[in-house]
């Protein structure tokens, strides 16, 4: 993995190239959600269809291994590019999955890491992940983290950093030859505990950082102070990734603090819920847009497809989108598969949301690159809060 900062703006927000692989990857940019590899409703043949590379980053957990095939299969296989066959992707392993492998903070201990799983609440230990590791092969992974929520005391904070620190050491020294290892940066809340743990793990050789323990009950008011007690402890040349921002917000406030890469469930619970992206994708669009709130929902960012006033709708999604979806299918045939209980709809929208939200973060580096990236954000901020 080799990472170069190419561009600043305001002060934290930055661009760069990322190299993982076979793939050039800009940051900022979005790791997509997965379930097992692939995203949650397009199949690898209609992958193709999504934006290269920004599309080619995808998160996986290897908990999500723990049903099915073992970890020795799938390491006598080769790992998961050869057990999906895509060759072309890059897979970045994080413990934490925010739909399915939700950490368990209360069943944690000083042995392992406690997660809500499809399997039941599993106790997750240092060795039994590297063991993960190293059969999924990925091109990049986290170290293994006690995340807590927002409101536990002082006390559990504490001591979330250092069994962090611990697992961190312990994965580091077990690790396999190949992939980049990042390093977790937990805390909570406590702004003491995240500085404390992020200048203990910029100490350690790793390629990058993680900084988990985010969208866990902490406010958007309060997350600035936390992400910048993080930064700052950071070396500038390596890349940061992070969970739990998914709100084209959050994914903005992140940047400005200087988070490089985005693990997001947004498309995925958008699709699930049968609404698409339409926010323009063109600054002289913003400007001049005048969407409001409708009876199709409260939020002009977004549609609602199952909404009867789209069953005679002719028109794509969004004009001029270049995806799949917009380029061959209309809004009322899609209002038609989501009322009939078709997984088509969501096939369909998967790919018009993905598209659409790599053209939102391509947006955002146009804006980094020409030194008004604060300016995009107050102005997104505004228009569509």
């Amino acid at each position: 993995m080799k990472f170069v900062v190419k561009a600043w703006s305001n002060g934290g927000a930055r661009a760069g190239i990322l190299h993982l692989g076979t793939s050039t990857i800009d940051t900022p940019s979005l790791l997509l959600s997965t379930r097992k590899g692939l995203p949650h409703f397009i199949s690898p043949d209609l992958l193709s269809c999504l934006p290269a590379p920004e599309s080619r980053l995808l998160h996986v957990s290897p908990l999500h291994f723990l049903e099915g095939l073992s970890m020795k299969t799938i390491s006598k296989i080769g790992g998961l590019h050869q057990l999906l066959g895509l060759h072309d992707h890059c897979f970045v392993a994080v413990p934490r999955d925010s739909i399915q492998c939700l950490p368990e903070a209360n069943s944690t201990n000083k042995i392992g890491a406690s997660f809500e799983t499809p399997c039941g609440r599993l106790l997750i230990k240092a060795v039994e992940y590297m063991e993960m590791i190293s059969s999924t092969r990925p091109e990049l992974w986290a170290t293994l983290a006690d995340e807590v929520p927002a409101w536990v005391s002082d006390k559990r904070n504490k001591t979330s950093v250092d069994r962090t620190i611990k697992w961190l050491d312990e994965c580091i020294s077990i690790s396999p030859a190949s992939g980049a290892v990042f390093g977790a940066i937990v805390g909570g809340s406590s702004l003491e505990e995240r500085r404390r743990c992020a200048q203990e793990v910029a100490t350690r050789n790793v390629s990058g950082y993680w900084v988990g323990g985010l969208g866990l009950g902490e406010s958007m008011d309060e997350r600035p102070a936390l992400l910048n007690a993080v930064i700052e402890a950071l070396p500038e040349e390596k890349p940061r990734l992070i969970c739990g921002l998914g709100l084209p917000e959050e994914i903005l406030q992140g940047i400005a603090a200087g988070v490089d890469i985005f693990e997001s469930t947004y498309i995925y619970h958008l699709t699930l819920g049968g609404f698409a992206l339409t926010f323009p994708l063109d600054r002289t669009q913003i400007n001049a847009s005048n969407l409001v709130p409708s009876d199709v929902g409260s939020d002009p960012r977004k549609i609602n497809l199952r909404a009867s006033v789209f069953r005679k709708d002719t028109t794509p999604i969004v004009e001029g989108c270049m995806c799949y979806t917009c380029r061959n299918h209309t809004r009322a045939y899609i209002n038609h598969l989501l009322n009939v209980h078709e997984m088509l709809a969501q096939i369909l929208l998967e790919i018009h949301n993905t598209h659409h939200f790599l053209g939102f973060f391509r947006l955002i580096r146009d804006a980094i690159n020409a030194g008004r990236f604060e300016e995009f954000r107050r102005e997104f901020v505004q228009r569509w809060r």
